[in-house]
């Protein structure tokens, strides 16, 4: 497990989503199968709008399955060290392109409820600003082709 490829979670996102994978993995995929074999049993498998709906809800819940066994293998819960250096875990605020804002630099399972904004470590501004310190200017090329300018103002640990 190397620090590129952790997932901070707190430890309400973390029993969250293990919770939701331990519903998805017993109950729910229980229950999907169950209405698979008793729509099998109707009979013309062809017009069976309520086989193949339960079939695409069973490739749903194996995806979600799939995405939350990956998100929790590499995962570190509680909150990253407090000492300026921007990493997944940390709210930043910055001035990007002269506007200043504030964001959670990490995965979106980490915000749960809050209605902060949510950025990537590998989206153009997270890789930009991933790494560096309070103080640092660096700047990123945006889809457009332009080069953004960012300063690091503030970089703290998310609380929940």
């Amino acid at each position: 497990m190397t620090e590129s490829n952790v997932t901070w979670l707190t430890q309400e996102a973390h029993d969250r989503l293990t919770a939701e994978l331990e519903h998805l993995s017993g109950p729910a995929r229980a229950e999907i199968a169950e209405r698979i074999a008793a729509a099998r049993d109707e009979g013309d498998l062809k017009e069976n709008g309520g086989y193949h709906a339960a079939r695409e809800e069973q490739a749903k819940n194996e995806a979600r399955i799939r995405e939350l066994t990956e998100k929790l293998r590499y995962v570190a819960v509680g909150s990253p060290a407090d000492d300026g250096t921007v990493e997944a875990g940390m709210v930043v605020t910055a001035s990007v392109a002269g506007n200043e804002m504030t964001f959670l630099l990490g995965s979106r399972e980490i915000a749960g409820t809050t209605d902060m904004d949510v950025y990537s470590p590998t989206s153009p501004l997270g890789a930009a600003i991933d790494g560096h310190q309070v103080g640092d200017k660096v700047s990123y090329t945006a889809p457009n082709g332009r080069e953004i300018p960012v300063e690091v103002l503030k970089a703290t640990p998310f609380s929940g």
